[in-house]
Order: C-alpha cells, then structure tokens, then sequence
C-alpha cells in the first residue's frame, strides 16, 4: 500500500497531521471516534508513546490498531523507556503489520510523569535511532546482521523552533538530517518571529520537510500551566492577555491557533495539530484556517 504521508510530503502537497493518544488501559474506542471525526481531514495521526513519560497503551499496539481500521499512523518511539534491542525489535513489529512512517524521540525525563520511581533506559539518543532505522531500511541490525526482510520507514524527528538558546537546537537539527531524517515536526509554535529565525537556518536543507506544531489552547490558565510544566514552551503574555480577556476563551483560543499557522503555511509543508482532550475542536480550526 503506499506511503499516503510520503507521497504528499515528497510532492509538495501541503499536510495536516494530528494526535491519537492511546488510553490509560486496553480501550480503544476513543481512539476510534477521535480518528472517525477527523479522517477525512487529517492525513496522519502521531500514536503518542507515553507522551509526557505517562503510561498509556504502547505507540506499536496503538499504530497496528489505526492501520487495521484505515488510517495513516506515525509510529511514536522513544529512547526513555526501552534499549536498542527492544526498539529495533518493536520497528521490526511494526513494519510486519504495514506501519510505514515513525517518528524518533529521546523522550521526556521519568520526572514529569506518573512512573516517577521508574528507571529511564537512554540507551541511546534520537540521532542513533534515526541511524537505526535507517540501517533497517537496507536490510541491516545495528550490529551489521542480515534481516529476513527489511522495513521501509519514512524517518521523522522533532525540533523546537522556540529553544533558548536556539544554536544547540540546530546543531542537533543538522545531525538528525546527517543520520537519514526525511521529516520533522516542530514542537508547538506560539512565537512566528522565533520560527522566522529557525527557518532562516532551515532554508539551507530544503530537500527535508517541515511540518509546524500548532497547539489549540482552551484557556489562560492551560497556557501557564504548559508555561510551567511543559519544557521548551514558552507561550506569550500576550497570547495570554487575549486568553483572560476574551468572553470564550475556548473560540479566542481556535482564533490564536488558526492566526499563527496562516502566518506559517507559506514556510513549512504542512501543519501539526495538538489539541490534548479537545480533539473535537480540531474541525473548528481547519474552519477558521481555511477561511479566505
């Protein structure tokens, strides 16, 4: 079958992807309804994999399932949890069942979630496990063994646009692409001057595509909570101040979101939706988005 977010990044086709977080335990059904809504407007959905070092169903089990039912999965893996066996095992698994994009992620600190007693592997970094998906794709383990049957993986990795200070953010940037990154995906963006500077850098790789995060925020105080508990998020006082001062704060949040990826779209190849718990509003801003 082919590679639906490949074949429309490659081609220059303009993308929207989003989130389908599994369940705190074996139910599937919100993933369901959540990826129904937004099927025929979302090309690709991440599978998160413990996001924010929460337990929750695994990103493997989560990305079979959205394959078996139609969709286009973004296989999730992070370096926190497991070591390289285990995620070139899990790679190996996913490409068995018809998972074809992934996208590579060191993975937040143990201390920010619920397991906070749990023991974080870091076996290796995000830049090594591009190198190992890369060597999966022409048939190789990371020790240099023959596979019966290799993957075939468009490669994807993060980037914050927004870090200060910004230059260990593109150096790491250029070394993900060094290893065989195809794709990124911003963290979300709040601050378009700041994504200005990161894509004065970024203009020299333009064969590498660009998908910029958007986070819908629900109220002023979502976004001082992420302020405080969420690392490399800075959202402004003035995104703020229109959060607190708006009669629905929800709708003003849609407007913000909608604002900030129009001043995008001309400078990236697609767009990132986050919208944690609000899923249902994510048609409201491709509304507001796609106005004239």
């Amino acid at each position: 079958m082919p590679n639906k977010l490949k074949e429309n990044l490659e081609n220059n086709i303009f993308v929207y992807t989003s989130e389908l977080s599994p369940e705190r335990g074996a139910d599937t059904s919100k993933m369901k309804a959540i990826y129904d809504l937004l099927k025929d407007r979302v090309l690709a959905f991440n599978i998160t994999d413990n996001q924010g070092a929460n337990m929750k169903m695994s990103s493997l089990a989560g990305s079979i399932y959205l394959k078996q039912h139609g969709g286009e999965p973004i296989f999730q893996q992070t370096c926190r949890d497991r070591n390289r066996m285990a995620l070139e095992s899990d790679l190996l698994g996913a490409a068995a069942f018809g998972v074809r994009n992934v996208l590579t992620l060191t993975g937040d600190y143990i201390s920010f979630g619920d397991h906070k007693h749990a023991k974080a592997v870091y076996d290796i970094d995000s830049v090594n496990l591009i190198e190992i998906v890369k060597g999966l794709n022409i048939g190789t383990d990371m020790n240099g063994n023959r596979l019966n049957g290799n993957t075939d993986f468009y490669i994807g990795a993060a980037v914050n646009p927004e870090s200060v200070p910004l230059e260990p953010q593109l150096l790491k940037f250029e070394k993900k692409i060094t290893a065989g990154c195809n794709f990124f995906q911003t963290q979300a963006v709040f601050d378009v001057s700041k994504f200005i500077k990161f894509y004065d850098f970024y203009k020299n790789f333009r064969d590498i595509k660009i998908i910029a995060g958007i986070y819908i925020l629900k109220s002023a105080k979502t976004a001082r909570f992420m302020n405080k508990a969420i690392p490399g998020i800075y959202i402004t006082e003035n995104i703020i101040s229109e959060l607190e001062n708006a009669p629905d704060p929800l709708k003003k949040g849609i407007e913000i979101a909608a604002r900030t990826a129009k001043e995008l779209k001309s400078m990236v190849n697609g767009i990132h939706i986050m919208a944690y718990g609000i899923e249902d509003k994510i048609p409201d801003f491709l509304d507001e988005l796609e106005k004239k």
